[in-house]
């Protein structure tokens, strides 16, 4: 089962970071083969909240909905995704942000597999390119939100 993960330092505060990765509606806006984000439910347990969300990835003639439980805990800075429904066997990430000297340490975990092998065998070629290059779709968006670095 292909697996990535990767930490960044980068100068937005944790909270900044924190609250970027957890607005999934906006998903569609900057990341890369997200055509759409849907979120079926928000519910607030008090010290973490839950939302189920459907993604909607869109690759040449690839297009894909998955359904995900997104856990929110927001005192710790963490955001847990648990798959639930679609084109893959298995799919988990954390997220985690941390205060450090200008700025944050951000950490992203993930690891999936998909039902199909073949299309497993596809993806598994490119994952580690694909991974990074949605991390740098959220470190461009951050650029945009929160202003660029100097």
């Amino acid at each position: 089962m292909p697996r990535h993960a990767e930490t960044r330092q980068l100068p937005y505060t944790a909270d900044q970071m924190y609250a970027l990765v957890a607005d999934v509606a906006c998903y569609p806006e900057f990341l890369p083969w997200c055509a759409a984000a849907r979120i079926h439910r928000h519910d607030d347990l008090g010290e973490h909240s839950v939302m189920e969300a459907d993604l909607v990835i869109s690759f040449k003639v690839y297009r894909e909905k998955f359904t995900s439980r997104v856990t929110l805990w927001p005192e710790a800075r963490r955001i847990e995704t648990t798959y639930i429904d679609g084109p893959f066997k298995t799919m988990d990430s954390v997220w985690s942000f941390a205060e450090a000297p200008g700025g944050c340490e951000v950490t992203f975990t993930t690891d999936f597999e998909f039902k199909n092998r073949i299309l497993q065998a596809v993806i598994g070629v490119v994952f580690n390119e694909a991974m990074q290059r949605i991390v740098r779709a959220f470190e461009t968006r951050a650029a945009a939100l929160y202003g660029p670095t100097s």
